[in-house]
């Protein structure tokens, strides 16, 4: 990182670009942002750790999504939070590059993910392909040890993390005109934006079509097909939306990022870059919602988790021994008919219904402790 930048860290402390109350509300969004990221995630990880039906292939991927939304709202968020509260930046050189790192580790690493869940249900949906455990964690190894290979590459001289224009954290050096750094903006946005949604286009869209064709050919219209097919489309529906929102959420920022880096710096103004900032950030947020709100097996999980103690104390009700009945029981309705079927006769004690079924019509119905019960069936059943 060259002297200059060093220099322009640590006297942006004294250069406020926002009015107090704007500032007030960027660190109360950006509070927002990191509290609910952090408490969605560890929800996810929980779920996922307490849960063993949970624990599939695919769902190690979803885990690798929310651990890097986890992290970036560990490291990626506090010193933005803190410069909001200050005023501006007021870190050194080495907390702006770590700053810049980590976020942009984490990003690459969950749209890499997605990439790769939008890959596995590309073999498993259109080539019947099952991928199993050694699979998931070799993909995620990969996915990190490539992320960790692009945004480490600044480090060490091509190009290199710098404050951002609204001075409340540090990215890479966009508006730089040196070849060196112009080179290296290029082939990252090749290869950790496009080629990412490139590759889930063209799964989703084979996808797609795959699901389309089996639902038009009426010989493989069975019940098990047709399950088979409505859960795939749910997954498939599901991890869209979770495509949908990081791209609604990035995409801004690398449109405002290639603006500044290919000639257009003037037009963004440090409100202008802010609020594409913010809300890439706020990416770490939504993935929690989404398998809640489409996945029934993490929504029973999850009132599983918040209900287990009403469940335990359901369980003990329901192992208790029932009472015994020493309370009078009261004749509430009884069988008239003539035929030779046993009369029945429904009471209600103090807790529960007793049904008296006898084969005598005439027969006292004594149900007391020392009666003569040889005669006599009683079923007794509890309330619900």
């Amino acid at each position: 990182m060259n002297s200059a930048n060093g220099t322009e860290t640590e006297s942006s402390a004294e250069e406020y670009i926002f009015a107090s109350g704007t500032l007030k509300l960027l660190a109360f969004t950006i509070g927002i942002i990191g509290v609910f990221g952090f408490c969605n995630n560890v929800i996810v990880l929980v779920l996922y750790y307490k849960f063993k039906r949970l624990r599939t292939p695919t769902n190690l991927l979803l885990v690798n999504i929310s651990i890097s939304d986890l992290l970036v709202s560990l490291f990626g968020i506090n010193f933005t939070f803190a410069s909001c509260i200050k005023g501006g930046w007021v870190w050194n050189s080495p907390t702006c590059i770590w700053d810049g790192f980590s976020n942009s580790l984490f990003g690459v690493v969950s749209i890499m993910s997605l990439s790769t869940l939008a890959y596995e249900r590309y073999i498993r949906v259109v080539h019947a392909k099952v991928v199993d455990f050694p699979w998931a964690w070799k993909a995620i190894t990969q996915i990190w040890l490539y992320s960790l290979a692009w945004t480490g590459v600044p480090l060490f001289g091509w190009n290199q993390y710098v404050l951002e224009t609204h001075q409340l954290g540090c990215s890479l050096d966009w508006s730089s005109k040196d070849p060196n750094d112009s080179s290296y903006i290029i082939f990252f946005l090749l290869a950790c934006f496009f080629v990412p949604i490139g590759i889930m286009a063209y799964c989703y869209g084979n996808i797609l079509y795959t699901v389309r064709m089996l639902q038009s050919i009426q010989d493989l219209q069975t019940a098990q097909v047709i399950k088979v097919l409505c859960y795939e489309k749910k997954v498939t529906a599901m991890f869209l939306l979770m495509i949908s929102c990081f791209l609604v959420c990035w995409t801004p920022y690398a449109v405002v990022s290639m603006l500044e880096a290919f000639g257009k710096k003037k037009v963004i103004t440090p409100s202008l870059s802010v609020i594409p900032s913010f809300l890439a950030k706020s990416s770490t947020m939504y993935n929690f919602l989404i398998y809640i709100t489409m996945s029934r097996k993490f929504r029973r999980c999850l009132l599983q988790l918040l209900c287990s103690r009403l469940l335990r104390l359901q369980q003990s009700i329901k192992e208790r021994p029932l009472p015994q009945v020493n309370q009078p029981i009261r004749p509430i309705v009884v069988s008239h008919r003539v035929s030779d079927r046993p009369k029945k006769r429904v009471t209600f004690s103090s807790s529960s219904i007793v049904f008296i079924i006898t084969s005598n019509d005439t027969q006292q119905l004594d149900v007391s402790p020392r009666g003569d019960m040889s005669e006599v069936n009683v079923i007794q059943v509890r309330p619900l």
